[in-house]
C-alpha cells in the first residue's frame, strides 16, 4: 500500500510544460502503471493511501484520477482501493461527502491524529481561542478528538467501510527495560480504546508494537475480521463538539516549549537528512508531530500567551530557547556527530516558521528548498 504525498507538495523533477508536477500524481501515475496489473494477477491491486484531504472536491479529484487511470490501462472500475487519511479538520465535517465520492474504491478512513491536532492550530492560527496547550496534553481522550474519532468510526460503519484508528507514538527502547515497559502500556491502552470504540484496525509505529495491537484487537474482534456491523447509533456529534477545543485542559509550560523547540530542531534535520521518521526521546516524532511543535509555537508568540511561570512567549524568548536547545543537541550528540547533519539548516528553516509574520501552510515547504 502506498502512501502519496499531498496535494499541497510539487515534484520540481518531473516538470511539465516547465512548470514542477503534482508530487501527488507522479507518486500515484508511477506505482499504477508499473505494478497495478502485477497486483491484480497476485490477487490484491493497486492500494494507496490518500493523505492531507481537506474536502470532498479533493476526494473527487482523486475519483477522476483514479478512473481515467484504470480505462488508460484497461483494468476494471474498482480495482484501485484508497484508504483516506482524515487529518484535517475541514475533513472531519465532510467525511460522508469523501466516502461517497470515491464510492468505487473506498476501503475506509483513517483517524491521522497528529496532523489533525497540527490542522486545527493552522486553520484557526489567528483566533486565540483556538490555543492549544503543551502537545502533551491533546491526547485522544480529549473532548474535540473523541468527538472526530467516534464520528468517524460511525460514518465509515454507516457506510460499510472500515475505520482504522491512529498510530501510538510511543515506542520501545531495547536497551531500556523501563522505557520499553512504559510505551508497551501506554500503546496498550490507546488500542484497547480503539477497539472498544469500534475500530476495524489500527496503527502502531514500531514493529515491537504489533503484537500488543493484535491482542487488544483480537480480545474484540475475536475471529471476526472487522466491526463493520457495529453502527455506534449512540454516537451524536454536532460541529461544536468538533471544535471544542476549548475544553482540552492542560497548560502552557516551560518545558513544554522547551521541547517544541527540541524536537524541531532534531526533527528537521533528520528531516533534511533523508529519514522521514525519528525516534526522539522515546518518541516516534513525524512531520505531523513537527508541525505540532512548530504551530504551537507560532501561536503562543502570536496570541502573547503566557507560561505557567507567567513568562510571556515573544519571539526573544524562543529564539534564546532555540540556542540553548542548539548546545543541548550538540552535547547529547557529540561534536563530530552534531557536525554531520544539518542542523544550522533546521535551525533557519525552524526560525523561518515560527517567526514569520503570517502562518507558512506546511513545514516542509521551505525545508523541500533546501533538498538537492
Amino acid at each position: 500500500m502506498v502512501r502519496t504525498r499531498g496535494w499541497h507538495l510539487p515534484e520540481r523533477h518531473v516538470q511539465i510544460d516547465g512548470r514542477p508536477a503534482s508530487a501527488s500524481l507522479v507518486d500515484f501515475g508511477l506505482v499504477f502503471f508499473h505494478s497495478a496489473r502485477e497486483a491484480l494477477d497476485r490477487g490484491t491491486g493497486p492500494y494507496f493511501y490518500l493523505p492531507k484531504l481537506e474536502n470532498h472536491h479533493e476526494a473527487r479529484l482523486w475519483n477522476d484520477v483514479f478512473c481515467h487511470a484504470q480505462d488508460a490501462i484497461g483494468v476494471p472500475l474498482g480495482s484501485i482501493k484508497a484508504t483516506v487519511l482524515i487529518e484535517t479538520i475541514t475533513a472531519a465535517f465532510e467525511m460522508d461527502e469523501i466516502l461517497y465520492e470515491l464510492r468505487e474504491h473506498s476501503t475506509g478512513l483513517n483517524a491521522g491524529r497528529w496532523d489533525y491536532i497540527f490542522s486545527v492550530g493552522k486553520k484557526f492560527n489567528s483566533d486565540p481561542a483556538f490555543v492549544l496547550p503543551d502537545r502533551a496534553d491533546v491526547s485522544m481522550t480529549v473532548p474535540f478528538m473523541r468527538a472526530y474519532t467516534e464520528l468517524m468510526i460511525a460514518t465509515c460503519h454507516k457506510r460499510k467501510a472500515h475505520a482504522i484508528g491512529g498510530m501510538a507514538a510511543f515506542i520501545p527502547n531495547r536497551r531500556d527495560p523501563e522505557v520499553t515497559a512504559m510505551a508497551l502500556t501506554k500503546v496498550k491502552e490507546d488500542k484497547r480504546r480503539e477497539a472498544n470504540d469500534g475500530c476495524d484496525g489500527t496503527w502502531v509505529a514500531h514493529p515491537d508494537l504489533v503484537t500488543v495491537a493484535e491482542i487488544e484487537f483480537n480480545a474484540i474482534l475475536g475471529q471476526g475480521p472487522n466491526q463493520v456491523d457495529r453502527l455506534r447509533p449512540d454516537v451524536v456529534v454536532s460541529a461544536d463538539d468538533l471544535l471544542a477545543v476549548d475544553l482540552t485542559g492542560g497548560t502552557l509550560t516551560r518545558s513544554g516549549l522547551t521541547t517544541n523547540v527540541y524536537v524541531g530542531l532534531r526533527y528537521l534535520a533528520s528531516w533534511l537528512s533523508g529519514s522521514g521518521a525519528a525516534a526522539i526521546n522515546n518518541l516516534m516524532e513525524d512531520a505531523a508531530t513537527a508541525e505540532i511543535s512548530r504551530s504551537q509555537i507560532w501561536q503562543w508568540i502570536r496570541h502573547s500567551s503566557s507560561l505557567e511561570d507567567d513568562t510571556i512567549v515573544t519571539a526573544d524568548l524562543v529564539r534564546r530557547e532555540i540556542a540553548n536547545q542548539m548546545v543541548v543537541i550538540a552535547d547529547e550528540l557529540g561534536s563530530e556527530a552534531f557536525a554531520e547533519l544539518p542542523f544550522e539548516e533546521a535551525r533557519r528553516v525552524f526560525e523561518q516558521v515560527i517567526l514569520a509574520s503570517e502562518f507558512v501552510e506546511f513545514l516542509t515547504l521551505p525545508a523541500y528548498e533546501l533538498l538537492d
